[in-house]
């Protein structure tokens, strides 16, 4: 990426430090500290957008130079019901018996800031994700790992040994947590130069062949 602007993550998650440094750029992490309970009536999609440009906003003010602020913020959501990361086990089993079987949204706002002059650019991801007719012997093991307690819908897609969803076709980064394409995409609206590899690398390090990656980086000038 060009613009010579440091990159700020406004994020501590292990799952997007991860994807944003497939984009070979280097950043540092601050994380943002924002109220992220929903509003009364909030629909899921301006929930997660929401909460992006407040964690953008947050760290932006606290930057004494200039730099580009990624934020990001990812829900699950069922028959428009957002749901977010399980309290405890009991939560967890309750939110992962509601999803198998079934397909629910996964939804991602990500907004980028530019400290500057507090431009902000903001977009939504949205992906369709089936879920298998897993047993409750695998979703009690699957509690007992640890693994659901700080993920939306108390599960991870990537996790091999659940391995929750099946036949699924939208983005999987989305999923994780940073759709990059939408990242990029935006990017490209601030005339920012950008690797040509990253869906190819966003792939290879997923170990999934995109659908929709070419239609996501399409965008009306």
């Amino acid at each position: 990426m060009n613009g010579n602007l440091p990159l700020i993550l406004a994020s501590n998650s292990p799952r997007r430090r991860e994807l944003l440094a497939l984009g070979g750029w280097g950043f540092e992490t601050r994380p943002a500290d924002v109220d992220e309970t929903p509003l009364v009536g909030e629909a899921p999609q301006d929930y997660v957008q929401r909460l992006a440009v407040e964690k953008a906003r947050a760290v932006g003010e606290m930057l004494e130079e200039d730099s580009l602020v990624v934020a990001a913020d990812t829900t699950v959501a069922l028959d428009g019901r957002i749901m977010g990361k399980p309290s405890d086990a009991a939560e967890a089993h309750v939110m992962l018996t509601a999803l198998r079987g079934r397909s629910h949204q996964v939804y991602s706002g990500v907004a980028l800031l530019r400290s500057s002059d507090g431009e902000i650019q903001v977009d939504l991801a949205s992906s369709e994700v089936p879920m298998r007719d897993y047993s409750d012997a695998e979703i009690e093991t699957y509690i007992e790992s640890g693994d659901p307690f700080d993920k939306a819908g108390a599960y991870a897609i990537q996790n091999q040994s659940f391995a929750p969803v099946e036949g699924f076709g939208g983005c999987f980064a989305n999923v994780m947590g940073l759709p990059l394409c939408h990242l990029v995409r935006n990017l490209q609206k601030w005339g920012l130069a950008f690797s040509a590899e990253i869906p190819a690398a966003c792939q290879a390090h997923l170990g999934y062949d995109c659908p929709v990656y070419n239609e996501v980086l399409i965008w009306e000038q």
